[in-house]
């Protein structure tokens, strides 16, 4: 089944915010705030907040229960996540299929919810892999430019046109500290960016977009949650992220390795991996260790296309996932990767 694409919003509409992970907001309002100000602001339109968005410890159920009114409600048009989480796969099962599919609607996230995004894939909806209310929106200084305008574009935009994603002269993966507010008031910290580095380019492939954050896909894929049999995806783009907890090469390899066993890495003919994130307040890294950790997790991917796909064409160190700036990827809609001419398109 080729998922459709749901209607777009328009500037003024209404949007759903809603936390179906960690309600995050309710600990770090500031970014929470900025990003509800840069919404309205910004891009024009009305973010609605639902019972569990604050609401620490909410259950699955309970997180259910407020996706369910956010799509059912006709007057809100999308619906973008707070941020991320750990345990939205226990959302998963509460989760009434048909109901989202008879009111389908654009739902913007990524990292966690990436099990929503797959969710959504299989129910017959083209949904976002990126955005968010307190990271993107909620960022310090502003947004970042090359952000807004691929998730302004990924919003509104409703012809069938291209967008073309490009690498950008710097990049950043430092945050400021949620708890000391009047830190978002700067700018980040960026540093050059090195470009993306295309394997295999020899190729051009046009498909749906699929996968999302690494860890969370190894999670759906322990629990046979929402990933269908490897035929399914022959011919297809996969798209791949790791988040801010920095998994080593190693175990990015091992991940890999296991999909590959299941006989999904084969069925891509082009992947796209994201610039890794590679520090967080626990590893905070000199910029030569960043070079190194991503270069080590860039390798772990290459050994296991070499061996489970060794056609796949590659491009390492894509703008999305857990990036700065981070540009918006369809998940089920078309994305073209063309290695000659070493261009990337979307269809928003």
């Amino acid at each position: 089944m080729q998922p459709l694409y749901p209607p777009k919003p328009r500037p003024g509409d209404r949007v759903a915010v809603l936390s179906p992970g960690a309600a995050l907001p309710a600990i770090f309002p500031h970014p929470y705030e900025l990003g509800l100000r840069r919404l309205r602001e910004e891009f024009g339109l009305e973010p609605v907040e639902y019972p569990t968005t604050r609401k620490l410890g909410a259950s699955p159920q309970e997180r259910a229960a407020d996706l369910h009114a956010a799509f059912a409600d006709p007057s809100v048009k999308a619906v973008i996540a707070s941020i991320g989480g750990d345990d939205q796969i226990t959302v998963l099962p509460h989760l009434d299929r048909e109901l989202i599919a008879a009111n389908p609607k654009p739902f913007f996230g990524y990292s966690d919810n990436t099990n929503l995004l797959l969710f959504l894939r299989n129910s017959g909806v083209v949904s976002y892999h990126g955005g968010s209310v307190m990271v993107q929106l909620g960022r310090g200084g502003s947004v970042n430019p090359a952000t807004a305008d691929s998730l302004r574009a990924a919003l509104f935009e409703t012809d069938a046109g291209e967008y073309e994603l490009r690498p950008v002269s710097e990049a950043g993966d430092q945050e400021w500290d949620w708890a000391t507010p009047e830190l978002l008031a700067r700018e980040p910290v960026m540093e050059p960016a090195e470009g993306w580095v295309w394997h295999n380019a020899d190729q051009v492939v046009e498909g749906a977009g699929w996968g999302g954050n690494l860890e969370i896909l190894s999670w759906l894929a322990m629990a046979d949650r929402e990933i269908h049999p490897a035929e399914e995806y022959a011919g297809q783009v996969l798209y791949l992220e790791t988040s801010e907890e920095m998994p080593r090469g190693e175990e990015v390899y091992r991940i890999l390795r296991n999909l590959g066993e299941r006989g999904l890495l084969r069925q891509f003919p082009a992947l796209l991996m994201a610039r890794a994130k590679a520090w967080n307040f626990r590893q905070q890294l000199e910029p030569a260790a960043k070079v190194e950790y991503r270069k080590a997790q860039r390798e772990a991917v290459l050994r296991a296309l070499a061996e489970y796909a060794p056609q796949t064409m590659a491009v390492f160190d894509v703008d999305f996932g857990h990036t700065d700036p981070q540009l918006v990827l369809p998940c089920g809609g078309r994305i073209r990767v063309d290695g000659p001419a070493r261009r990337i398109t979307v269809r928003y």
